[in-house]
């Protein structure tokens, strides 16, 4: 509304004409026109601002509400509107959630019931001239309070305000029809009108960005400003969701309460600073406003900032999400069954498009289970429901030193999904469960950052760096390694000190908790030491200097992997700074660093195999008859849940294969796994854990994969019905039309009912395969890099020996999200480059194809 709007007209009411006889007195006006009323109204309003004033922001605004609300009273009474007068005044915006910032506009409606114009015209007169005489800003409306409620069912941000406003002076039965009609109105049309609330919303925040990201956020419009706290409000009157949603835990209860105190008190500092009403916090006035709420100086301010403000926007993620799903659905859709129970590990299943807890899970007895659960989640791309990071905030304990190897793994399925592991991240942060993963991040959270060239705070950096180092984690033969680098790199910050020095010590004490062996620990170390070392000497020396590039070698320690590793996360710490860090420029001088260091370096120890334990010999003896038999042995190893699974029998093709989709239709995850070859009998060697209860029986498998060697059992076909199950229960359920928990696969013997599952999302990365010589002429070594994917060794195995490639041993590496296969492989005398040629075409179709990238839309479901 404009400062001084023309007196002519009243939005929604009468034209005020002048009083007729009888009408009562126009109203006095001093030698300056200003009543004297109002002129002390505005008086006391600039001494409260003064400087010098004790009042602290929450007292200012208390103080300010009652200053209007007297003279609301005092004028109402001297204008009639009392008590049965068939007038109210009813306030909307700051004062009516009683939240009066020193520059607020002053909103509020004169409700009348059916009034006589005159006299209405003259009240309205009386009200609204002294306010604008006296410069106090006002928005203003005259209506009935039928007139209000239909502009309130035709113009959502009328809506929006009247959903909070209040009583104030006069008639209370009026006032009364209008809130409890407006409220009435807005939970029986909610289910029409949601589409168009979050696209507002949304929309709102694409013009003015985030503010836990923005040097000059605009705390009212903001995502996680105040109109969010509106918005959710609004999502509560409608019943469709609690006033705090996400926060409804004993640890976090009260935490969105506060943000929101917190987010009060800065504007309204601010409102002080710059004498005005203004939404944006500007820079050169944030020292001030910190000083004043004793915050500490800009940077702290830009921190207090940033959790609440993310604090606010998770809570408006997880209420958005729940309304959505609380729509009422109509006489048809509440007949419509309970949503079904798919599970996606063990302890994690999903329901209505959430992650949820199974019922039977034990979080207090499960320490992995948190980070297991986000895994799903991002995997999945499905988010955690508010009740589960409830209940995991409230029980879940910390994880203990060492972790067991599959909380490691499960956290780097969580770091290999790419930017769906932002949100779950975020969600994990702002309810207390990251700092639980991770006791380090405490210093990092809502940080900002010392200059103008980062777009995120640190702690949002690290996860933008690791979703960027996604898409490289094929280029290195550490994957693992350059994610937990990624994730890690910056740690060291808001400590004091050299970051990077600092961060390499923390990343040894956080390697050593995680299990990690002393010399991936040492690497990891290296990596955050080292994560500038590139990028710093590319750009700031001569790297055409020998002397240059054998320093970086030497620093190094002459590692390629760590070299490897460094050269993939420039790129993705550059990328993740801000737009125009990563440059061909900056690129090409990089490049050409690590090509010099590779030279000096030279040479490349090629994988050999693995020597079979003696322990294992016997395995490969033949039977009674002088057949090599075929055997499976299980045996718990090391790590909760971790198994030793052997298989043993005649070298013959598929043997490997078909072991291996077995063990994938089985729900049993391989870690690593080792293939040898001896004189005619071979060796698999799995290290699993099953992804949900126990692993089957060995006895079972055993006659199982019996079966599939005889071709009884066609592997890749049930893998292809698997995975076909997941997308066709998943469109049912989008369909509106639940599948059954359990679907059975025709011709099936081995899993009988198979769980209906989500589809997993591949991660970003290329695949990458490359050929390295072997011990003979006949001989090549393939490596293999790639996202995983369900049956992928089944599937690799037999493209290669459908290529007539003969596998002699093998290497198996899973590392999160990822694989590093490698195969040596034999080919027929003769073949040369024409059948490795083939064996590399078959495996390419196999892999998965990366999904082509989306860029990140605002609104709901990535803050």
């Amino acid at each position: 509304m404009p400062s001084d709007p023309a007196r002519s007209k009243f939005r929604g009411g009468p034209v005020p004409a002048a009083p007729a006889a009888g009408a009562g007195p126009r109203p006095s006006a001093g030698p300056s026109g200003v009543s004297t009323g109002a002129a002390d109204l505005a008086r006391a309003r600039q001494q409260l601002l003064a400087a010098g004033t004790r009042l602290d922001a929450p007292a200012l605004r208390d103080v300010l509400v009652d200053l209007f609300e007297v003279w609301l009273h005092t004028k109402g009474a001297e204008l009639g509107i009392k008590p049965d007068s068939g007038f109210a005044i009813v306030a909307v915006g700051g004062l009516g959630r009683r939240e009066m910032l020193p520059y607020s506009d002053l909103d509020l409606i004169l409700l009348h019931d059916d009034a006589n114009p005159k006299m209405l015209s003259h009240i309205a007169d009386s009200l609204w001239y002294p306010l604008w005489d006296a410069h106090i800003k006002l928005d203003h409306s005259v209506r009935t309070v039928r007139q209000a409620l239909d502009v309130a069912a035709g113009d959502m941000t009328a809506a929006l305000g009247m959903l909070e406003a209040r009583h104030i002076v006069g008639d209370s039965e009026l006032s009364a029809q209008l809130l409890s009609g407006v409220r009435q109105g807005w939970r029986d049309s909610i289910r029409d009108r949601f589409t168009e609330l979050v696209q507002q919303a949304e929309q709102r925040w694409e013009r003015n960005g985030e503010i836990a990201h923005r040097s000059e956020p605009d705390l009212k419009n903001g995502r996680g400003g105040l109109r969010d706290i509106q918005l959710l409000n609004a999502l509560a009157v409608a019943q469709l969701t609690d006033p705090a949603p996400g926060f409804r835990s004993d640890g976090n209860s009260g935490r969105l309460q506060a943000a929101h105190r917190r987010l009060l008190d800065i504007r309204t500092q601010q409102h002080r600073v710059a004498g005005r009403a203004r939404d944006q916090l500007r820079a050169q006035d944030a020292d001030e406003v910190a000083a004043a709420l004793h915050i500490g100086d800009r940077f702290d301010l830009a921190r207090t900032l940033s959790d609440c403000a993310r604090t606010i926007s998770f809570s408006v993620e997880v209420g958005v999400r729940t309304a959505r799903n609380a729509l009422p659905r109509g006489i048809l859709g509440s007949l419509r069954k309970l949503p079904a129970r798919r599970p996606l590990d063990e302890g994690v299943v999903e329901q209505g498009g959430e992650v949820v807890l199974a019922r039977d899970a034990r979080p207090q007895r499960d320490p992995a289970l948190v980070v297991r659960a986000a895994a799903a989640a991002a995997v999945s791309g499905l988010p955690m429901s508010a009740g589960t990071l409830g209940k995991l905030a409230d029980t879940a304990p910390e994880l203990k030193a060492p972790w067991p190897r599959e909380a490691v793994h499960d956290l780097l399925v969580l770091l290999g999904s790419g930017r769906q592991l932002i949100p779950v991240v975020e969600a994990l942060d702002r309810t207390g469960l990251w700092g639980r993963i991770l006791p380090e991040w405490g210093a990092v959270r809502d940080l900002p950052p010392r200059d103008a060239i980062h777009t995120w705070t640190v702690d949002r950096h690290l996860v933008e760096t690791v979703a960027y180092a996604v898409a490289l984690s094929t280029r290195v033969s550490r994957p693992d390694l350059l994610l937990l680098g990624a994730l890690l790199h910056d740690i060291g910050k808001g400590r004091g000190g050299d970051h990077s020095v600092v961060g390499a010590e923390l990343a040894v004490q956080i390697g050593r908790r995680m299990g990690l062996s002393a010399e991936d620990t040492e690497t990891l170390s290296d990596v955050v030491r080292h994560h500038l070392l590139l990028p710093h000497t590319a750009t700031r020396r001569d790297i055409e200097n020998p002397d240059v590039v054998h320093d970086v070698v030497a620093r190094l320690g002459g590692s390629r992997v760590l070299l490897e590793l460094l050269h993939a996360l420039a790129e993705a710490d550059s990328h993740a700074t801000g737009p125009g860090v990563w440059g061909e420029w900056k690129a090409t001088l990089i490049a050409e660093l690590v090509s010099r260091c590779e030279l000096v370096m030279a040479g490349e120890d090629l994988p050999q195999q693995d020597p079979v334990p003696a322990e294992l010999l016997p395995h490969l003896k033949p039977g009674a008859g002088g057949e090599i038999p075929v055997r499976v042995r299980l045996v718990p190893a090391d790590g909760h849940h971790m198994y030793e699974l052997t298989i043993s029998g005649p070298d013959k093709p598929g043997l490997l294969a078909k072991a291996a989709g077995l063990l994938s239709l089985h729900s049993l995850r391989v870690h690593a796994a080792s293939v040898s070859g001896v004189e005619g009998a071979v060796l698999n060697v799995f290290m699993v854990s099953p992804r949900f209860g126990s692993p089957p029986d060995p006895g079972f498998l055993r006659q199982e994969l019996v079966r599939a060697i005889s071709g009884s059992i066609d592997v890749i076909r049930m893998l292809d019905e698997r995975q076909d199950l997941a997308v066709r229960v998943l469109a049912d359920e989008l369909a509106a039309d639940p599948a059954a928990s359990g679907v059975t696969v025709p011709g099936s013997t081995v899993l009988g009912t198979l769980p209906a599952a989500v589809p997993i999302q591949y991660p970003d990365a290329p695949p990458i395969v490359r050929w390295l010589p072997g011990s003979r002429e006949d001989e090549g070594i393939l490596e293999v890099r790639s996202a995983d994917r369900l049956g992928l060794l089944c599937r690799v195995a037999l493209a290669l020996e459908g290529a007539g490639a003969d596998i002699t041993w093998a290497k198996v590496a899973t590392m999160g999200a990822y694989v590093d296969d490698v195969f040596c492989v034999r080919f027929a005398r003769g073949a040369g480059n024409e059948g490795r040629a083939r064996a590399d075409a078959a495996v390419r179709m196999v892999l998965p194809k990366p999904a082509p990238p989306k860029p990140p839309t605002p609104g709901v479901g990535e803050n």
